[in-house]
């Protein structure tokens, strides 16, 4: 079974297309459902986590306070460096036990990850789709969905890699800046051909 890496910068809108994988009868998992799992109140790497920035990183209720963590790792990069080392094997190791028991056999599955190529994770897949939209509609949509500043936004998108280098990497490209109708064709294109080449 083949491994498909979706990948996009911040606000490009991979989990809406993965959702139209999904709905096509793809299996998909996402790292960013995985990596918070694995740091969810009881597990190990959160234990390590609170110990290393001390408790003002947990929530009321134990569970990781994301914005929080967020605010210092984009000011601090070697707690960013620290957190990723930390991070990026347990995630890596619990996509891979996701990814090899799909619910039903099928040719591939996905793995959706915005960090699929700054991370080893592309070493998993066989083909990558990049989704891509220009800049000023990361922002934009970012903004909107979790109410960060345009200034967090902008260290977020300067930490990942730059769209042109992500697009040099890509198999495919889907162009998410279009219609609705026009994206949802675009899947339906893209999945044809990939259960011909791993059908």
């Amino acid at each position: 079974m083949a491994i498909v890496g979706l990948t996009g910068g911040i606000g490009s809108g991979k989990s809406t297309v993965a959702r139209l994988f999904g709905e096509l009868g793809v299996h998909w998992v996402d790292a960013d459902d995985v990596a918070r799992e694995v740091v969810e109140p009881g597990t190990p790497a959160l234990a390590r986590i609170a110990e290393h920035f001390g408790s003002g990183i947990l929530t009321k209720d134990g569970a990781l306070d994301r914005a929080q963590l967020r605010g210092v790792v984009f000011k601090e990069p070697e707690e960013r460096k620290w957190l990723e080392g930390l991070l990026h094997p347990v995630i890596r190791d619990e996509l891979v036990r996701q990814l090899q028991s799909p619910p039903h056999p099928q040719p591939y599955v996905l793995l959706v990850s915005p960090l699929l190529l700054e991370t080893n994770q592309h070493e998993l897949v066989d083909r990558i789709i990049v989704i891509d939209v220009p800049e000023e509609t990361q922002i934009a949509r970012t903004m909107a969905r979790d109410t960060n500043s345009r200034d967090q936004v902008e260290r977020i998108i300067a930490a990942q890699m730059p769209r042109a280098k992500r697009l040099e990497r890509a198999d495919a490209v889907i162009d998410n800046d279009r219609p609705m109708d026009e994206v949802e064709r675009q899947v339906r294109d893209l999945h044809e051909r990939l259960m011909v080449d791993f059908g």
